[in-house]
Order: structure tokens, then sequence, then C-alpha cells
């Protein structure tokens, strides 16, 4: 079943119909769906698919000769093209006339395996394909290849390529459709633990309680997840031990250069240059105060990817304990009671999605710009203060606090988020409490009448 990725099918649909040369470029971390996406465009289409393969240039020679000439000369046994040159001047002929879409998959280890390539393709785009019907697509789960490589300045196809589709994760919202069947709360923590990777919440079974689920996935040496972090990391890097120690680091709470450096026992210099590293794949994020520049010298590390963040909490450090057989003892004394404190986070983040849902967006006190967190010192106490969600608009702004709790929010967090907006100038102040459990009847009582003050429970969140 497919699910999702309406936006990025009607640009592409849109982009086919205009019948004039088109390329486009997918990247996104593997198991996200940028395949399943393409397959979905090209149903009913005339199209070549092709998979690059870590292998020889003669390798993938034979293996883009063969689908193109299934697909193109059907019947009719070819022999492997000469050389990619002679490949391409072959799609010349046929693309001037034929509006025909050519899907290159896994470009990354074409690239590798050919360097020449992206210069090749290059002079065919600029000499013949500007002017054809072909629609070419570039696929890869290499960020940084992606886009230093086909994106980036430096790389020949930089300039050409007419859209650009960086596939991420569901958003809670969008994983909800692959849900079914679980309450609410449930497919947040569903969502949360598999960072609404598609193909994660695929391998949920709805006959299967919240509990079962999570332990077959990530606490039995057989599950789909038990080693999947560790393998992706095999994948994108060469020396992935240490970026493991990071990695876990971070999740462990460790949020600063120095703090990281501290706990993996690095210099501050090396650390860096890994966490430029894990940036640059997409697992790690640069934050800085809402208010504050990207250039910030006040920056935090968070790991971008929620998953990863759930398996280096709770599963890496009891890889022995799940080997041995412990992996539901296990979950049910340590992991399942820790679960509300490590959905905090994720509560916030889809607190943040909520903000943007089409439904939520005009309603708005103000058009929001970025939406992140605040952090700083309370020059009064003497303290540090943090906002779970922020945003700032010319004199507005806004000011959000995300409560995931089994009880009902009480005045003194209304009051709390109150006065921490008493730190900033602005003089037209919004506050937003989101709550997994609502609010007292007092709160509503006090500030429920209150314009600048609205009241949303994670209920009337999941409101269509």
């Amino acid at each position: 079943m497919f699910v999702g990725r309406d936006r990025e099918l009607q640009k592409l649909e849109k982009a086919y119909n205009g019948d004039s040369f088109e390329f486009a470029v997918f990247y996104g971390r593997r198991r996200v769906g940028k395949t399943t996406l393409i397959r979905q465009f090209l149903r009913g289409k005339d199209s070549i698919y092709y998979v690059a393969i870590e292998g020889t240039a003669q390798d993938n020679l034979e293996g883009l000769s063969k689908a193109l000439l299934i697909q193109t000369a059907p019947g009719i046994t070819a022999p492997v093209f000469r050389d990619f040159e002679a490949l391409l001047d072959y799609i010349d002929q046929i693309c001037q006339t034929r509006r025909l879409i050519l899907v290159i998959d896994e470009y990354p280890y074409l690239a590798a395996s050919c360097p020449a390539i992206s210069s090749m393709l290059q002079s065919h785009i600029d000499q013949c394909w500007k002017d054809s019907r072909l629609f070419l697509i570039l696929c890869g789960s290499s960020m940084s290849f992606m886009e230093n490589q086909v994106l980036g300045y430096k790389s020949p196809l930089y300039g050409r390529r007419t859209s650009q589709f960086r596939i991420q994760p569901f958003t809670y919202f969008e994983s909800r459709a692959m849900l079914s069947g679980f309450s609410d709360i449930e497919q947040a923590v569903l969502y949360g633990v598999t960072g609404g990777v598609p193909e994660y919440l695929s391998r949920i079974r709805p006959d299967r309680s919240l509990d079962d689920n999570i332990v077959q996935l990530f606490f039995d040496e057989n599950g789909r997840l038990f080693e999947e972090p560790s393998n992706l990391l095999k994948q994108e890097l060469r020396e992935p031990a240490t970026y493991q120690s990071i990695i876990s680091a971070i999740a462990g709470g460790a949020s600063r250069l120095n703090e990281i450096a501290a706990r993996t026992g690095l210099e501050t210099s090396g650390c860096s240059n890994q966490l430029s590293s894990l940036i640059s794949i997409g697992l790690v994020r640069k934050e800085t105060p809402v208010t504050e520049s990207p250039s910030s010298r006040r920056t935090l590390y968070r790991l971008t990817d929620n998953m990863f963040l759930f398996w280096y909490r709770f599963v890496r450090p009891n890889l022995n304990a799940i080997v041995s057989g412990m992996g539901e003892p296990l979950y049910d004394t340590a992991v399942k009671p820790a679960l509300d404190n490590f959905m905090g986070g994720i509560f916030e983040e889809i607190c943040r999605q909520y903000l943007y849902l089409p439904r939520i967006y005009p309603s708005l006190p103000f058009s929001l710009g970025n939406i992140r967190r605040w952090w700083g010192t309370n020059p009064t106490k003497k303290c540090q203060e943090e906002i779970d969600l922020m945003s700032v608009q010319g004199h507005s702004a806004l000011f959000c606090e995300c409560k995931w709790r089994n009880e009902a929010v009480g005045s003194d967090t209304v009051e709390k988020l109150l006065e921490r907006s008493e730190l900033f100038s602005y003089p037209d102040k919004w506050h937003i409490l989101f709550s997994k459990s609502g609010f007292q009847d007092a709160v509503y009582h006090r500030y429920g009448e209150n314009p600048h003050i609205r009241l949303i429970s994670f209920e009337e969140m999941n409101e269509e």
C-alpha cells in the first residue's frame, strides 16, 4: 500500500506533463522511501529503471545496457554497449521524439565505478538532452555525495537539475495512516521509536500490541531493527567505531562539544570533525537558540533520527542481554518505564509539526518562520531557562510548552511559560501549551478565555 508523498507526486506529475527535458535529483537516508516514491511515479509511464551496484564500471555498463534495451528494443537480443559514451549516444537518438523517463538509482555506486559519468551526463544534457523530451532522475542514499557531487557547485552537473527532492521520514501525522488500529498515544510512541521511516513503520504488525512490536523489532536478536543503525553506519562511514561512541554520547544526554569529547575520550578538534561528518550524512544537527544566528557559539548537538536516538539509548548498551535472550524482560523493567521520558523530545517535534499543518497554520496569530528551542540565562534568577518551541517574526513572538505527562497540566506550568516569555521585550506575545493528558479545570477557568493563550490537548491535535 502506497501512503503519503502527495506533494512530491503532484510536483513530479506537473513536470512530466510539461513534456520537455527534466532532471530531478532524489536523495535522503536509506529506507526513507525514495525508491517507492519513484516507482509510484513511474506507474503507467514509458520508463527505464536501473539500480547501480557496487562493482566495476563494466558491471554497471552491462546492467544499464540491459535495462535500457529491454525497454526500448524488446525482443531484440542486443550486445552490451561498448562504453558509456555509446550508451548515452543511443539515448540521444530515442529521447527526441519519445517521452522517456530514465532513472538511475543508487547513483553514487555508478559514479564510484565510473568517475567520469557525471561529466558525460553534463555533456549530453548541454548538447542534446536539454532540447529533448527526456526525464532524467538520479537517486542516492549517500547524503554527502548527492549534495556535494551532484548538487554542489563543484559538480559537473551543477545548475542542470530542474528539481530536487530531499525525501524526509514521515511526520507523525503522515505516519498515522500506517498505524491504524493503535491508539493515538501508541501511534505517537511507534512514530518515535521508528523515526517515521516508512520501511520501519511497514514492519509494525497491527495484530500485536505496542509492547510486542517494540520487543520484536528491537529487543530480539533476529528483529528487523536490532542491528539496523550499526549496519547503516557501516555503509556510510569507513571507520564507524568512533562515530558509534559519539552518537551514544549524544543519545545519553551530552549535547555540547566539550561534553561529547569528554565522554568519548576524543580531542575536541577530532570530535568536531567527526560531528561534521555525522551532520553531512544527516544523523546529527547543530542547534542554536532561535533568537541567535546559526553561527552562534551557543551550539548544541542533537540526533536528527529518533530511531537512532532510541537504539543508542536503549538497545546498544544492552546488546549482550538481548543476545542472551533477555530482551523482553529488559524491555519490561528498564525500557518501558522510561518511554515517557524518551517521548518528551519526540512530543516537541510532533507539536512543531502540528503548527505547520495546512489546517492549523492559517489560524496562528502570525506567519511563523523558524520554530525551534530557546535556552539562555534568566538574569533575575541567575539560572538557565528553556522554552520548548519559540518563533519570532518582527515584533511578534510565540512561546510554546510541550508536556508529555500522564497527568493533566496545572496552572503552575502556564505561569512558568508566561514568566519565561517576560525575558523578551517583544510587544506582541502569544502562548500555546500542548499536553498529552489535557489540562486541569482550573487552567481552563483561569486562562481559557485569554486570546493570547491557547490550550491544546493531544486529543485535539489528532482531530481531523
